[in-house]
């Protein structure tokens, strides 16, 4: 079992580095911050604050980066800041509510999910940048059709960790780390 779940999760990893691009953009976007006098505001609910605790109590943190608890906390945003918001998927009311906030605020952000097909007025449209998990089901089958093993947070680093080395190759090119 563990070996068809590390097959699915190489699968699941190079669809997600397939976007490089959308990394690549991400990260510059998120230096803005670094370059300057802001910090990067990271946001995540559920299982996605396995990503918070790794970005600010990891052996590795994320250079000027804070937690950010959503809608509650919007007027610590400044413009110089930029935000990096994960979620399950791109319909998640509370992460499109604080997407919508930003947006109004015209605060650039970064959005980390699983894109949901059909979904209007998410983050797939609100993001400066979206990265998509492609998750969208379970990896694995059981005996019954029934499908199991879902690791949105283990797509979540993934994504994160694409990031997270983009941002620092861009800090280091400038000088700035």
């Amino acid at each position: 079992m563990l070996k068809m779940f590390s097959t699915q999760l190489a699968g699941l990893f190079k669809r997600i580095q397939d976007q490089e691009p959308s990394i690549e953009e991400g990260a510059r976007l998120l230096a803005q911050a670094a370059a300057g006098d802001g910090f990067v505001y990271i946001y995540g609910r559920k299982e996605m604050k396995a990503v918070l605790s790794e970005a600010t109590e990891g052996a590795e943190p994320f250079k000027k980066a804070k937690e950010w608890s959503g809608a509650s906390e919007i007027d610590c945003i400044k413009d110089m800041d930029r935000v990096l918001l994960f979620s399950r998927f791109s319909n998640d009311e509370d992460a499109v509510q604080c997407a919508k906030m930003l947006a109004d605020r015209r605060v650039p952000f970064v959005a980390v999910s699983t894109a949901v097909a059909g979904a209007i007025d998410d983050l797939t449209a609100l993001a400066d940048i979206h990265i998509d998990l492609k998750l969208v089901k379970p990896l694995l089958p059981d005996e019954e059709g029934n499908r199991f093993g879902y690791p949105a947070a283990m797509a979540a680093l993934f994504a994160y960790y694409g990031l997270k080395f983009t941002y620092e190759e861009i800090l280091a090119e400038y000088e700035l780390l």
